[in-house]
This record gives structure tokens, C-alpha cells and sequence, in this order.
């Protein structure tokens, strides 16, 4: 049992509206079994925030997990997705209890909330899962969310809780992301491989090493890894919204980093950007990603630098396909992901604008009514 007195901590908090993230491999223990131990130490940590005037919500992983413990199946993540969906059935169910259990011992008040993509992908859905949220947080409840596992197929589906963490947190203009993990943070290297890696405590922006140096998934238990956790946090930097990777075992983990103490490693942007207006975070990172255009160094200064939009001239390649107004990535001629935007183009009438200036796209008879239209407008645009 941790003392009250040892959680409260001098340090000034650093946020008033905290989404903690917790991992698969952090919620079961080593046998893939659920950690009913480290929930209610969760639960002490909670209650001490929402004690100090802290709105906290949950996005938590682990109901595939808790669901094969009660079928009595395997711990491995299973390949069928029936049986993946079939067990997040059950296993919501059983993660629902064992909070409940332990914040309700807390006197702590829990609200179940169950996401898909569609819930954000459409503006009306979007606005009213965010005023849910703001109504439970009103009420003094901690929201218990997580993707809605027993329906998401593929085209609906955040992928992972680091995504969807993200995407509450810009929901609900939180203050703080923490995500807890296995792991201590981001390294120079993978740790598990590399022994001379070294712990990342701050970054302001990213570089193509760091992002190469994110392993896969580490647990055979979750859908994470690093690779989405850094997707996570290049969100919520275009959000201006700080973001801490850390190990969730830690003493007082929570209450530290909302405490500003130095854990784990700090996303923050450094660079002057971030704070992108709400809608346009909405329009630009809401949607499944359908497709990706690769750009010129020229268009990438025009993007990063002059703050313009991504015209036909620049487009020098592209993958996938989409229609009109769905979200594409914008990648560097090494691959490297600079931003996302809703596009003015379907995929087969930017396969023939790429490359092209107005005057040669205004004599296309196919394409010629788009001749002044740029690939994605700067308003429709976010860039990482």
C-alpha cells in the first residue's frame, strides 16, 4: 500500500488534464496473466492526481489479453480475427471489472467509453464523443477508454492504443500524454540488442535517425511499439500537446511526470510550431491514411518553412488509392514522413498532375479543371 503523504509530492503539476496510456505487456504480468496488483497501484496514483484538481482519463489496453486468460486460451495475440474479436468481447468485460474493483476501493468513479475510427473520422461523431468526455470529466468520472475491438475491422481501426491516445488527448485538449510501457523510453538504439543504446530523456523534433532507431512491438501480447509511439508523439507535437514514454512500473510513475520530473523520455516541440488549429487536427489526423505522395527538397521548403500548400509541380511520386478529400501522407524523396492532408486530387488524376505546372495541367483534357487547384491546401494540411 503506497502512503498518501509519500505520493504527494511538492513539485508543481505541470497539467490539469492528464491521458495515461497503458500498455498490454504493463497490465499482465509475466505469465500473460492480468496484473490485478499494478491496477490497484494505478488506482492510488489516480486518485492522488484527481485529489490535486488533475481530470485523468484512461485509454487502456488488454482486453484481448484478460479475454483469453478467461477463455483459458493461449497468452499469444491469436492470428484469427474472430478469435481476436471474440476475446475482446469477453475481455472487456473482465478489464471493466478488475478497474472497477480496484477504483471503486479508491472511491474513484469509472465510465466505460468504446472507439472506432468512425467515431472521429466524421465531424458530427467526433464532436459528440468530445462532449461525452467533457461531461464525464465534468461529473468527476475517469473515462476508461479503449478501441472498440469486438467490431473494428481494418478500414475502421486506430491500429494501436498509442494512435488512439493521441486522438483523445487532441479530443479533449489534454495537458499531458503518458504512455506507460515496458520499456524506459526511446533510445539511441533498440536496448535489447544494443547495450552501448542510451536513454532519450527530450526531444523537440524528430530526424530520420531517431525514428529509425524505434524497434517493433516488444510483447507478443500487444499491437504497439515504439514505431507507433512516435507516431503518437509527432501527433501531438503538431498539437502542442507534450507527450512522456515511460516504464509504468516505476514508483509513482504518474504522479512524477505530472509533476514535471524528469522520466522516461519528454516529447515536447521546440521549434516554435504545434498548436495547429483544432479543426484542421481534426481533418488532417482523424482519417484512415488511404494513401501517400513523395515530394521534392523544393516542396518540402515550401511546406516546412514557408507554411505553404503542396501544389502538383512538387509531386514526384505517390502510393495507394483515394478519392477526393481523404487523408494521404507526404513523404521526403528518402521516405521520410513530413505531414498528412486531406487531398484535392483522386489517386488516377494526380497520377497524371504529378510533376506538372498549371499551364501544362490546364491542357489536359482529362485534368484541366484542376489546373489551379493545389494537391492539398495548407488549411486542410499538418505538418509534423
Amino acid at each position: 500500500m503506497i502512503a498518501k503523504n509519500e505520493l504527494i509530492a511538492q513539485n508543481e503539476l505541470v497539467a490539469r488534464r492528464v491521458v495515461i496510456k497503458i500498455g498490454s505487456s504493463t497490465l499482465t504480468d509475466t505469465d500473460g496473466k492480468m496484473d490485478t496488483a499494478y491496477i490497484e497501484g494505478l488506482a492510488q496514483q489516480v486518485r492522488n492526481l484527481l485529489d490535486r484538481g488533475v481530470q485523468v482519463l484512461i485509454v487502456s489496453s488488454a482486453a484481448i489479453v484478460a479475454g483469453l486468460e478467461a477463455l483459458k486460451l493461449p497468452p499469444a495475440r491469436p492470428k484469427s480475427i474472430p478469435l481476436l474479436q471474440a476475446a475482446a468481447s469477453v475481455g472487456q468485460i473482465e478489464l471493466m471489472k478488475s478497474y472497477y474493483r480496484a477504483f471503486s476501493a479508491n472511491n474513484i468513479q469509472i465510465g466505460q467509453v468504446l472507439l472506432t475510427r468512425n467515431d472521429t473520422s466524421s465531424r458530427n461523431s467526433y464532436l459528440h464523443a468530445r462532449d461525452t468526455l467533457e461531461k464525464l470529466l465534468e461529473l468527476g468520472v475517469v473515462p476508461l477508454i479503449n478501441e472498440n475491438d469486438t467490431v473494428a475491422i481494418d478500414e475502421i481501426r486506430f491500429g494501436d492504443n498509442d494512435r488512439l491516445a493521441a486522438q483523445v488527448a487532441i479530443l479533449v485538449k489534454a495537458d499531458l500524454v503518458i504512455l506507460l510501457s515496458d520499456i524506459e523510453g526511446l533510445y539511441t538504439a533498440d536496448p535489447r540488442i544494443d547495450e552501448d543504446a542510451q536513454l532519450l530523456q527530450s526531444i523537440g523534433s524528430f530526424t530520420e535517425e531517431i525514428i529509425l532507431s524505434a524497434g517493433d512491438a516488444g510483447s507478443d501480447r500487444g499491437s504497439g511499439g515504439m514505431v507507433t509511439k512516435i507516431e503518437a508523439a509527432r501527433m501531438l507535437m503538431a498539437a502542442g500537446i507534450p507527450m512522456v514514454i515511460c516504464e509504468g512500473h516505476g514508483n509513482n510513475v504518474i504522479c512524477d511526470v505530472a509533476c514535471g520530473k524528469l522520466v522516461g523520455t519528454r516529447f515536447a516541440a521546440t521549434n516554435g510550431k504545434g498548436q495547429a488549429h483544432a479543426r484542421k487536427l481534426w481533418m488532417a489526423l482523424s482519417g484512415t491514411v488511404k494513401g501517400s505522395v513523395t515530394v521534392d527538397d523544393g516542396a518540402v521548403t515550401a511546406l516546412r518553412e514557408n507554411g505553404g500548400s503542396l501544389l502538383p509541380v512538387g509531386v514526384i511520386g505517390m502510393e495507394g488509392k483515394f478519392v477526393k478529400g481523404e487523408a494521404i501522407n507526404i513523404r521526403t524523396l528518402g521516405g521520410f514522413l513530413i505531414g498528412r492532408g486531406l487531398s484535392n486530387y483522386a489517386s488516377e488524376e494526380l497520377k497524371l498532375a504529378a510533376g506538372k505546372k498549371s499551364y501544362e495541367i490546364a491542357d489536359d483534357d482529362y485534368i484541366g479543371h484542376l489546373a489551379n487547384i493545389e494537391v492539398i491546401h495548407r488549411d486542410q494540411m499538418v505538418i509534423f
